[in-house]
């Protein structure tokens, strides 16, 4: 089980921070309703440009990845009972608390995504068990394709059922120097079917992880694209690279100790290494998060528009987490 992201932004500044389980956590207040509060269950591995425990993306130890893209059009839930989340800080909580994409869906019946102040996203998802769906939000409610209504395990930046006809012409053309469409987004939403397609029909002799990375190549967006990311789910493992740095590098989850007690890890994403890096992780600490958030902040300016309080709130944010005894 393999998946693979680019990561397309104006900043590639970032780090890969673990999450350890049972901390008690409660998210940060938003504009239009509750808080809520949990105890980590699961060890995570997140990339993270905005802060330790707002990741855009990861994998947690039983499989589960949750990664997201812009998608204009968007609209969160408006204000109800549920409490809300920031949509950075809603992937943390699944990777924290969902084992399987069903267990993630779930979720919905219990926190909503803030409609106020978050970016316009849409996610994909998967898990050990071979299963993945895309996960939007159109008229504030969660729209889910999988399973048979989810042919293609491919998503870019258009609403996944917008795409569909595209990604069956894709798989039928010849080859995919045929394909060819007015829109960047659907067009590397072809060309990703094309290669999933190819892999899972024809006999290629290339490994899987180095196929992962060729479609991430192939659909790659020139210096746009800051990061290439392959979770290989079976094994545990990432393999990454980053934009200047295309060494690819990978870390493996059964060499970090998630439990609570001991010190979470972090490195940062863009230095120029090769293969195994896990020895060179160091201890995580609240410099590192406010170096990274202030410099990704600053470099983001012409997107993002955060307060320096709002900024200072996010750095700072991991320092009121603490380790709680789970009760069975």
């Amino acid at each position: 089980m393999i998946f693979g992201r680019n990561y397309d932004w104006i900043t590639g500044n970032g780090m890969v921070c673990t999450n350890q389980k049972g901390l008690a956590k409660t998210s940060n207040k938003t504009k239009d309703g509750a808080t809520i509060s949990w105890v980590s269950q699961y060890g995570s591995i997140t990339f993270n440009q905005y802060g330790k425990e707002f990741p855009t993306g990861g994998m947690n130890e039983k499989g589960l990845v949750v990664e997201m893209m812009w998608l204009d059009g968007s609209k969160y839930p408006v204000a109800d009972t549920r409490p809300a989340i920031g949509e950075l800080q809603w992937i943390q909580y699944q990777l924290d608390n969902c084992s399987t994409v069903d267990e993630l869906i779930e979720t919905d019946k219990k926190l909503r995504i803030t409609a106020i102040g978050t970016a316009p996203l849409h996610f994909l998802v998967a898990d050990a068990k071979g299963n993945a769906a895309t996960i939007e939000f159109f008229d504030g409610k969660m729209k889910v394709h999988s399973g048979k209504d989810m042919p293609f395990p491919v998503l870019t930046n258009n609403a996944y059922a917008s795409v569909l006809n595209q990604g069956r012409v894709a798989v039928s053309a010849p080859s995919i120097d045929y394909l060819s469409f007015n829109d960047n987004s659907i067009n590397r939403f072809a060309k990703a079917c094309y290669m999933v397609k190819q892999f899972q029909e024809t006999d290629i002799s290339m490994p899987v992880i180095d196929y992962s990375f060729s479609i991430l190549d192939k659909v790659a967006q020139g210096t746009h694209t800051k990061w290439s990311i392959v979770y290989d789910i079976t094994n545990k493992k990432i393999h990454f690279k980053s934009l200047g740095f295309p060494q690819v590098k990978y870390i493996e989850f059964s060499v970090f100790d998630f439990t609570c007690s001991s010190t979470a890890k972090a490195w940062e994403m863009n230095q120029a290494l090769t293969g195994d890096i896990v020895t060179l992780f160091g201890n995580y600490s609240e410099e590192l998060n406010r170096k990274i958030v202030e410099k990704s902040f600053e470099e983001s300016r012409s997107e993002l528009t955060v307060s320096e309080e709002g900024i200072r709130e996010t750095w700072r944010y991991p320092a009121g987490i603490s380790c709680k005894k789970v009760v069975n």
